[in-house]
């Protein structure tokens, strides 16, 4: 049944019934094979005996649409008896246990690599498990776990425990000089689901921050070993509508850290930012993405600011982690078109424009129009999508700069840039 059908029994009822009400006599799922009958119901707004209500079966699939299992998701309604319906959801699912394998070079032009396994339908109920092995010059590891709905349909768990470490360029007025950095640390957060488009994040994060000077003289540079809490809240606003590959609506995640030390020597430290999304529909194969990200820290002078530009966060073609901030404001635009597409298989091109600027360590908010902060740079990209596999996105981008001192280069990933 089309869903212009479904509109019309909606309103023709409706329209015909004026005092007695549509009420769903039963919901019933099909397609699902791994994912649990029980907990699509349970996370369901739609339950036999309520009233039927189109506004509240669109929402339960597009929640549906967005869980990592699902891969598309559609319903039916039927007529049963009398003034009662029966709901059907239409479920086609991913394939949920992923394993990842990512390639990419190091500041020193040498490879390196991560290798992963997560299955994102644990237990058939949408529990995200897994972990990743890093050599990157060192060896780093992770372990994660998510439960959005392990308490019930609102509320949830994460818990992540991670030991990173990794060569890192930190910038000083006379030198870059670089830095064995590693951080290892154990989060736990509560998650709350509001409704259908608020959710929230609350938690504590408990790690230990390393920086060890590597070269041949020191030259007085730090090093550091703080134990530090961090307070975690994250609040999302999302409409996002899926289709396979195609994404339309609007998305804000808000990330908010709040840090202090066992060390009373180190000041309390803060770091916000803001993701705004906003998807676009272009005709049958084309999508039009933008990501706006405005971030702000603690404005000390310290090599160590938190916001980076580098190649695989915010800027494609700019390097790896080549400077440091402590403000950010970026701009990535992208047009995605399907080039071609049969059966499981698509590939996506795409257009894009990236672009940015940072305030310096100790700077002020001029520093966002100084010249030697800006990056612009255009580029253009391929994807290689498997739409049964979930996040299955083998992506591939050649950014060129054209500000100044502007580079250029390749960028891979796995899943899209953003």
């Amino acid at each position: 049944m089309t869903k212009k059908a479904i509109i019309f029994i909606f309103w023709f009822v409706s329209f015909f019934s004026f005092t007695q009400e549509l009420i769903v006599n039963d919901l019933k799922i099909q397609g699902n094979t791994k994912l649990k009958t029980s907990f699509i119901k349970s996370i369901s707004n739609i339950k036999p005996g309520k009233v039927l209500d189109s506004v509240i079966i669109e929402q339960d699939i597009l929640r549906l649409k967005r869980l990592p299992s699902v891969s598309h998701a559609y319903y039916q309604v039927f007529h049963s008896a009398d003034n009662q319906y029966n709901v059907f959801y239409n479920i086609e699912e991913n394939l949920t246990l992923i394993p990842s394998a990512n390639v990419f070079t190091t500041n020193d032009d040498e490879f390196a690599y991560r290798l992963g396994l997560y299955e994102f339908n644990l237990f058939g109920r949408n529990i995200a498990f897994g972990g990743f092995y890093q050599k990157d010059i060192y060896d780093s590891y992770a372990l994660n776990l998510r439960a959005p709905y392990l308490f019930s349909n609102k509320f949830g768990l994460a818990v992540n425990f991670q030991n990173l470490t990794t060569l890192e360029p930190v910038f000083f007025p006379d030198e870059t000089a670089n830095y064995r950095y590693n951080n290892k640390s154990f989060e736990v957060l509560g998650l709350c689901e509001i409704n259908f488009k608020n959710r929230f994040e609350l938690g504590l994060n408990y790690f230990t921050e390393d920086y060890r000077f590597k070269g041949e003289n020191i030259n007085n540079r730090p090093e550091l070993n703080i134990h530090k809490w961090l307070l975690k809240g994250i609040y999302e606003y999302n409409t996002l509508d899926y289709f396979y590959q195609y994404v339309s609506g609007f998305r804000s995640l808000f990330n908010f850290q709040y840090v202090t030390s066992t060390n009373d020597i180190l000041p309390d430290f803060f770091i916000g930012w803001n993701d705004f999304f906003l998807f676009k529909r272009v005709g049958k194969k084309g999508n039009l993405a933008n990501r706006l990200r405005l971030g702000l820290s603690n404005n000390d002078d310290t090599p160590f600011a938190p916001f980076s530009v580098d190649n695989n966060l915010n800027i494609r073609g700019v390097g790896n982690i080549i400077d440091r901030g402590t403000g950010v404001i970026v701009l990535n635009t992208e047009y995605r078109y399907t080039l071609y597409e049969k059966n499981w298989f698509v590939l996506q091109g795409n257009a894009f424009v990236d672009s940015g600027s940072w305030r310096n360590p100790g700077g002020d908010f001029g520093d966002f129009g100084n010249a030697q902060n800006i990056r612009i740079y255009p580029g253009v990209g391929l994807r290689f999508i498997h739409k049964k596999i979930y996040n299955a996105i083998f992506r591939i981008d050649y950014g060129h700069g054209i500000t100044e001192d502007a580079t250029q280069g390749f960028v891979f990933g796995i899943g899209q840039y953003f």
